[in-house]
């Protein structure tokens, strides 16, 4: 259910599951932390789902039997920020619940234009991953993230860009190739000067 295409210096990650909105189990949180902590070598990562949703957060019988609360994804989470190469999340649909975390890990997030952001974990009575909420606040303030983690709000990718949670709404024809198009300067230069860049953006 996780699709790896690693061929290249650009390694691409599938989330498939289409037919349960891409929910992830706590084997496939595995396999994807597994991945991340393993794509050191790879100069620039992309992580997209199969289908018209990217990922609707954990199982629903796994969150019961304990996953939404698994350190499973602030491990996932973590491996993707440390990575030197770029990393993108090309959302191709809904991002929901847990699975916001990889993709606010990531250093560029792009969606198609019927994508949708929540994260309802205050309803569902669960605290989000610990790294969440900070990397969410870096990215659009904290009012606008407490709109989402405590006013239970479901963005649109309009909202979503003009918040600056995603970087650019793109047609799902073209998802894949643009962010392939988003990594070529990064491939194409030495990979200190690439990871040397990336950590003076981070700070």
């Amino acid at each position: 259910m996780i699709q790896l295409d690693d061929t290249g210096d650009i390694w691409t990650v599938t989330i498939d599951r289409p037919d349960k909105a891409n929910s992830l189990t706590h084997a496939m949180l595995s396999e994807l932390a597994d991945i991340a902590e393993r794509a050191g070598s790879a100069r620039a990562l992309i992580l997209t789902g199969n289908g018209t949703v990217f990922s609707a957060g954990a199982d629903l019988e796994a969150a019961k039997a304990g996953l939404a609360v698994s350190d499973v994804w602030e491990r996932l989470s973590g491996a993707i920020a440390r990575l030197p190469g770029l990393t993108i999340a090309a959302l191709n649909g809904t991002l929901a619940g847990g699975a916001m975390g990889m993709a606010l890990a990531c250093d560029m997030r792009i969606a198609v234009p019927t994508a949708k952001f929540f994260y309802p974990v205050m309803k569902l009575g669960f605290l989000p991953q610990p790294s969440d909420p900070a990397r969410m606040s870096a990215l659009i303030g904290p009012a606008r993230t407490k709109l989402i983690l405590m006013g239970g709000q479901k963005i649109t990718a309009q909202d979503a860009l003009v918040f600056g949670l995603v970087d650019r709404i793109v047609e799902p024809e073209d998802l894949l190739a643009e962010a392939c198009s988003l990594c070529a300067d990064t491939v194409a230069a030495k990979p200190e000067i690439a990871a040397g860049i990336k950590a003076l953006c981070q700070g």
